[in-house]
């Protein structure tokens, strides 16, 4: 057994016992999963402060000197442990709140110790709550830069502190076979790059010995391993484009042209005719199409979409649009219905609602092609669904789909039907990039002529008033209006605002228009006939919570308020928003909170108030939230982990790394199991030994051998 692959417990100081907890609590099971569990974040001790410097804005800091004194105040729970510390100068209060009694018998007044830990304003003053307490050793003394590492909180109700993994680490680090451990990149990947070497970037992880020292290694680290994700992702992307065959549609033919030059209900934006002839590129290759769809709301998707099943249509097979919810599907239905209708095309919509008679009309209709287009939600990929000839599926909203859902629809036809995804939420280029690293990814970054932006505005519970006002002005001139709440019902814990007391608040305040009621704990058909209420025009104003964030379609509702604004998410607000700006009439979008928000929270409400550009706002929740937080990618899961890099903060070396595994690719094409392949793409080559490729493969396998292949259906 080497090194790097020994069990954890066979490190001294762990045991069977610390053993199991390590690959319980943090999935440490070996030697380099100890090794790559990196500090969150590091901590300068190469000083020490006095008293007198002392400031609530500090991190952490270290004082050297005394206990004056301790006492114990409180009883059962209050119970807690106060210390005197002097440095010499002044004196600061420390404060414990558990294991008391060890802690009284532990520490000792008039010994010399390190304290450290982050100062609070108390009582005009400072205090250190759980300081760190160190003797004082004058020969080896507690400096330079420190470590911090993530603890669950198992582990804390079991004793270890912090420092109980930087112990382990500097152990593993000081045995003979650290030195033992070879590269996991190629020299030439290294040279090229600047980079650290693998031993000393991981010893400088976790011991560094200084911050020039401790950013290389984090470099190194972090290439690494956005080197080796977008390796994985286009080894396999390209070895889809090259083994899986496409229809060929070599035809733009009359179902297109006629509609392009007679029907047209608005002239196409040029960020439209770009995205089509993109699209029209890739179904004509021989392979297939897959092709993520970026578009704002209200950019023309739909038109796209529908246009690029027009070329199917013209290719003798059939077309169909995926999507998430019964309302979005037939809204779809209606706008693909009436488009199709002009030019001749059948066009169905087949949900669970559909009723058998129908449904079984629709069966017969895609099995024998007399339908063209058939628009559904999950009912398509049910087995009893068959089509005479499946050319191209389109995918709307497709991160509220499992992917094994998706899947289904890609074995309904013999040759692969093309793929388009869509999406209404914007997605930063980083995360396109790795999330979708295996599409290829088009982009509608124009709205429409005639759309007016949406004003958003922002204001307090203070002025409840003005927002009233604006609310009775757009309704009595016949408009709707959404009301958006972060609760269902009301929360004693939490002081937010609900559907249920919002409900009543509006009824009252507005007893002359009819009011609906949408969110999720509703019953499916009970929600829908609550929203269709709302779609035809029957309810004026719909209170909800964010079940309404996608695709409801209502031109005529030109009022979006969100109470307590600052519970959501900027991605979250901007997708509100943009189910009003529908008509040509003005819209507002009012941010309602609280007076007293943090310094954060106004940032975030700010931007929103700034900009309407998807792309810039979804870029700064990135920036604020990170990319495990980001409205959409929740729902899917980030297919990887990433344990040192920032998808928010690293997309530069991230594009290194990219165009690295990309002249890999180029120069060794049999990484993505092809053979005489030439460079596919512009990059250029880098060429590697043989040992340096056999590193390669050797990392790939251990980095994602738990990792299922699901580029083929993405």
């Amino acid at each position: 057994m080497n090194y790097l692959n020994s069990d954890i417990k066979y490190l001294k100081g762990v045991g069977e016992k610390r053993a199991k907890m390590l690959a319980a609590e943090l999935g440490i099971s070996t030697f380099r999963e100890l090794l790559y569990t990196f500090p969150f974040r590091h901590i300068d001790r190469s000083r020490f402060y006095h008293i007198r410097e002392l400031s609530g804005e500090m991190p952490y800091v270290q004082l050297r000197g005394r206990f004056i004194s301790f006492s114990i105040e409180g009883e059962g729970a209050r119970k807690r442990l106060l210390g005197l510390f002097s440095d010499g100068e002044r004196l600061i209060q420390t404060v414990w709140f558990s294991k008391v009694n060890a802690l009284k018998d532990l520490y000792k007044t008039g010994v010399e110790y390190i304290l450290f830990g982050k100062p609070s304003e108390y009582r005009g003053g400072y205090n250190l709550v759980h300081p760190e307490v160190t003797p004082y050793d004058a020969q080896r003394p507690v400096t330079g830069f420190q470590g911090v590492y993530s603890m669950t909180e198992g582990m804390r109700k079991a004793g270890y502190s912090p420092r109980f993994l930087s112990h382990l680490a500097d152990r593993l680090i000081s045995m003979p076979g650290f030195e033992t451990i070879g590269e996991t990149l190629p020299p030439e990947v290294i040279t090229e790059m600047h980079l650290m070497s693998l031993k000393e970037a991981l010893r400088n992880l976790h011991f560094p010995t200084d911050n020039a020292h401790l950013q290389k290694a984090r470099e190194r680290m972090k290439f690494e391993e956005l080197f080796y994700l977008q390796l994985n992702i286009l080894r396999f992307a390209r070895a889809r484009s090259h083994k899986i065959v496409g229809r060929i549609f070599s035809r733009i033919g009359d179902n297109f042209n006629n509609f392009y030059s007679k029907c047209l209900p608005f002239e196409l934006t040029g960020a439209q005719k770009r995205v089509l002839k993109e699209i029209r590129n890739d179904m004509r290759t021989g392979r297939q199409m897959n092709r993520l769809l970026q578009g704002d709301v209200g950019s023309g998707k739909t038109m796209v979409a529908f246009m690029s099943m027009l070329m199917a249509c013209d290719n003798s097979t059939q077309g169909a649009l995926m999507a998430p919810t019964e309302i979005l599907a037939t809204q779809h239905y209606e706008t693909l219905r009436a488009w199709g209708e002009q030019i001749g095309l059948q066009v169905r919509l087949l949900t669970g609602s559909t009723r058998a008679k129908e449904r079984h009309e629709i069966h017969t209709g895609l099995l024998d092609g007399s339908i063209n287009i058939v628009v559904g939600t999950h009912a398509l990929i049910e087995d009893a669904v068959q089509f005479k000839e499946l050319g191209l599926v389109v995918i709307d909203e497709q991160h509220r789909f499992g992917v094994a859902q998706r899947a289904k629809m890609w074995a309904k036809s013999q040759v692969p039907p093309h793929v388009l995804v869509m999406t209404a939420t914007p997605i930063p280029r980083t995360l396109a990039m790795t999330v979708y690293g295996d599409l290829d990814v088009s982009v509608i970054d124009e709205l429409p002529p005639g759309r007016k932006p949406v004003l958003t505005l922002l204001r307090y519970d203070e002025n409840r008033m003005e927002v009233n006002k604006l609310l009775a002005r757009e309704l009595a001139a016949g408009r709707q209006a959404y009301i958006v709440y972060p609760l269902i019902a009301e929360n004693p814990k939490l002081e937010l605002k609900s559907v249920e007391t919002g409900l009543e608040r509006i009824s009252g305040l507005f007893p002359q228009y009819k009011v609906c009621c949408v969110h999720g704990r509703m019953k499916p058909d009970v929600k829908d006939a609550q929203m269709q209420k709302f779609v035809s025009g029957e309810a004026h104003i719909l209170v909800a919570t964010t079940v309404i964030e996608v695709g409801v379609n209502v031109p005529n509702a030109t009022v979006m308020v969100i109470e307590n604004a600052e519970r959501f998410g900027l991605s979250q607000m901007h997708q509100l928003r943009g189910r009003v700006g529908r008509g040509s009439d003005k819209s507002y979008c009012v941010l309602v909170t609280k007076q007293n928000i943090g310094a954060d929270t106004r940032k975030r409400l700010t931007i929103m108030t700034d900009t309407t550009d998807g792309f810039l706002i979804s870029e700064a929740d990135m920036q604020l939230r990170g990319p495990g937080d980001m409205e959409g990618t929740q729902q899917s899961g980030l297919a990887f982990a990433l344990n040192i890099a920032n998808l928010a903060t690293d997309g530069q070396i991230l594009n290194f790394a990219r165009q690295t595994a990309i002249r890999v690719l180029n120069a060794h094409s049999e990484l993505a199991e092809i053979k005489g392949d030439q460079a596919y793409m512009a990059e250029g080559t880098l060429p590697l030994s043989e040992a340096g490729v056999n590193t390669i493969r050797r990392e790939l396998n251990y980095r994602f051998k738990k990792e299922v292949d699901w580029s083929q259906i993405s």
